[in-house]
């Protein structure tokens, strides 16, 4: 059912992060106030630090959600056990995770530059700001260093080394 914005001030939720998708490079991902009201068919990230939205937003994140998400249709079927809880993440110093907010937060204010635009029309891949682009390539070449310092050639590899990540990540956490 649906989670109310009582429910969610009860146990001191202060932001909720939701995201979706279709045929954009980037999954959408935005900030909210406790009183929305988030309907069971979005996800949501509780009292999330701001980094995770950086992680979630970059073009690594998108291609591995394309890859293991299921779809509905043509459109994404984001799960938080498939694709959140099993994206492989590297260990991430403060100081890192501190750059990555401050990427993050320049794509926000980018966005607020365009009250008059949807999210879908700020994503649409034919009409994309140029400004907000650009801030997304710098968030994603940061991030793409966190995980190697050899930039990919291109999406086949940056999945295939995603997925030698997470199997060797389980396989740590098997033996622990």
């Amino acid at each position: 059912g649906e989670i109310s914005a009582s429910m969610l001030t009860n146990i001191g939720v202060q932001t909720v992060i939701l995201g979706h998708s279709e045929r954009r490079a980037y999954l959408t991902f935005g900030f909210l106030d406790k009183d929305t009201v988030v309907l069971d068919s979005a996800q949501a990230i509780y009292d999330a630090d701001p980094f995770v939205f950086g992680l979630i937003s970059s073009k690594l994140h998108a291609i591995w959600v394309k890859a293991t998400a299921g779809k509905l249709e043509s459109r994404i079927r984001y799960s938080s056990a498939i694709c959140y809880n099993n994206f492989p993440v590297p260990k991430i110093a403060q100081g890192q995770k501190d750059e990555i907010i401050k990427l993050s937060y320049q794509i926000l204010g980018i966005r607020e530059k365009y009250p008059e635009k949807t999210i879908a029309e700020l994503y649409d891949p034919e009409k994309m700001p140029e400004d907000l682009l650009a801030a997304h390539n710098s968030l994603d070449s940061y991030v793409e260093r966190l995980y190697r310092n050899e930039p990919f050639k291109h999406d086949e590899e940056r999945l295939e080394f995603m997925f030698d990540m997470f199997s060797k990540l389980s396989g740590e956490e098997q033996n622990e």
